[in-house]
């Protein structure tokens, strides 16, 4: 899995709030994943987003312009379908 974090570069401390959160919601889930911060205004065009901070899953953007909740990253990440067939085999 691949987590990008997309921010201006006078993001701040929202990016890093961001960050904290996802890192939380790996956590809690037990997912080991590829988490990237990129501070980078031509990177947020490429994906379509005008606004930051923005949370990218697995190239698909899931939230801009606000910083997600812990609970709210740990639903995204349990609705990857990779992820439910991991749990079907687990149990």
């Amino acid at each position: 899995m691949r987590i990008d974090i997309l921010c201006k570069p006078e993001g701040g401390k929202r990016c890093d709030l961001v960050m904290e959160n996802v890192r939380e919601a790996l956590n809690r889930s037990g997912v080991e994943a590829e988490v990237h911060l990129h501070r980078d205004t031509k990177k947020m065009i490429d994906n379509r987003v005008y606004v930051s901070p923005a949370l990218v899953i697995d190239d698909s953007v899931r939230v801009a312009g606000r910083i997600p909740a812990v609970k709210e990253i740990e639903d995204f990440i349990s609705e990857r379908p990779r992820f439910r067939r991991r749990l079907k085999q687990v149990a």
